[in-house]
């Protein structure tokens, strides 16, 4: 069976599958040295930029999970992408053998002065609603590297708790993991759709 990226809507956000149409926007956010100076730098290469944005569908098709595009509801803006991988990382020691959370979101999803407008913990809130309702996953992990305060603020905030630090390419690394609930939550925050 082949799976597609299930449609959740919030309050201002809706979490799609990704289209053709959104890769420049995500190119555009990757070659962002502020925004990619945690995941490594930006990324100038076109075809290395697009085969990281297959990524996204490419799990859905194998795993039944993936990477959702993240759009602005009121003005359809791509702010970025959150969602779950298996990205395969080559760390010491490796990360448990459950899914991966990641979450990314351009400089279009901060007010002035890059203060946070909470799209970030709207678009997780409604992706791990998802997956504690669709996945049977015990535990969710996540990687942050040391200096992320807000992408570690949001993890925790959300109960996901330091587990280890390790160097991932040449970063102090933060592995931080978050157990399934027993059961899900009273008050949904996201609408789920069947397949976009």
């Amino acid at each position: 069976m082949i799976y597609t990226a299930p449609r959740l809507e919030t309050e201002r956000l809706i979490l799609r599958g990704h289209e053709r149409a959104d890769f420049e926007a995500i190119f555009e956010m990757g070659q962002d040295a502020e925004r990619t100076q945690y995941k490594g730098g930006p990324i100038t290469v076109r075809s290395l930029a697009w085969e990281k944005f297959l990524r996204g569908p490419a799990m859905w098709a194998l795993l039944g999970y993936g990477m959702w595009i993240v759009e602005r509801r009121s003005d359809g803006t791509v702010l970025g992408q959150v969602g779950y991988a298996d990205f395969m990382r080559d760390m010491d020691p490796p990360l448990a053998d459950i899914p991966e959370m990641a979450w990314v979101l351009g400089r279009a999803a901060s007010g002035p002065v890059g203060q946070g407008l909470g799209y970030g913990s709207e678009a997780l809130a409604a992706a791990l609603q998802w997956g504690d309702a669709h996945m049977s996953a015990r535990a969710y992990q996540c990687i942050i590297s040391d200096g992320n305060i807000p992408s570690i603020r949001l993890a925790q905030k959300y109960g996901f708790q330091e587990i280890r630090r390790t160097l991932y390419k040449e970063s102090e690394t933060i592995v931080l993991e978050r157990p399934r609930p027993a059961s899900p939550p009273s008050s949904p925050t996201a609408k789920i759709y069947s397949a976009s």
